[in-house]
């Protein structure tokens, strides 16, 4: 099996390369990653500029790995459609450092990075572990192995469909399962903080807090809250069919 791996922490970030030394065991794997940090990023992807492709020697024998100075969505553009010889059986994303549940998903560069997959029809998983600091992504690779394996075993893994897999914020030991969910609700409370650069000139830096926010018993906020990993397909049709049937039976003319 060939898996293409990608994140959006950058290539330099903990938690690739913990996943990448567990995937290595059980399978061929490439890794194509941004050369920084690009969180949030959603799915944007370069256009206007060219895209800087370098080899990257930080993993272990036996793994290729290049850093792009793009977005994770090239990053698997780029690697599906030009740097590998062959389609990759599986493109996984991640592990993230943070959470990306609910609404997260539509901001979220590790996100992104599986949708691409999916877009160029090769089955995709999102990986990210809650917490805001002292990621154990050891523990983390070794529960996303476990899970992985079951998929693979089973019809879940599709050309149309993300797996969105959330770990909670604890010890392997710790965590009480597994829960199959849908998404929740995450919302935050925006704030732009005003200040001046050393020249004077006004700029705006996003902040804001996570609001608390009742989530029920079958999503993946209340499942991770609740110390179990969450598991989401995600169907990236956005179309709103019963308002489009709503719509056909009207009278509407030019």
């Amino acid at each position: 099996m060939n898996i293409l791996v990608t994140n959006d922490d950058g290539i330099y970030a903990e938690g690739i390369l913990h996943l990448v030394n567990k995937l290595k065991r059980v399978a061929t794997v490439f890794v194509i990653a941004p050369d920084r940090e690009k969180s949030a990023t959603g799915h944007a992807i370069t256009i206007h500029d060219p895209l800087r492709v370098t080899k990257f020697h930080g993993f272990s024998d036996g793994v290729k790995a290049y850093h792009v100075d793009g977005t994770p969505a090239d990053c698997v553009k780029l690697g599906v459609s030009t740097l590998l010889d062959d389609k990759p059986d599986l493109v996984i994303s991640g592990i993230n450092a943070g959470p990306n549940l609910g609404l997260d998903v539509l901001y979220s560069g590790t996100i992104a990075g599986a949708i691409e997959g999916v877009v160029q029809e090769v089955p995709s998983i999102a990986i990210s572990l809650g917490g805001h600091d002292d990621f154990n992504f050891e523990k983390a690779s070794d529960i996303v192995m476990t899970i992985l394996l079951q998929l693979l075993e089973t019809d879940f893994l599709s050309k149309k469909t993300v797996v969105n897999i959330n770990i909670p914020p604890l010890n392997s030991q710790d965590i009480k399962g597994v829960k199959f969910t849908k998404l929740g609700i995450r919302k935050y409370t925006n704030f732009y903080e005003h200040r001046s650069d050393p020249r004077g000139k006004s700029y705006y830096w996003l902040a804001g807090d996570l609001m608390e926010l009742t989530n029920t018993l079958d999503t993946d906020v209340h499942a991770v809250d609740n110390y179990y990993v969450s598991i989401t397909p995600l169907h990236f049709d956005f179309t709103s069919h019963k308002d489009l049937e709503r719509m056909k039976q009207s009278n509407f003319h030019l």
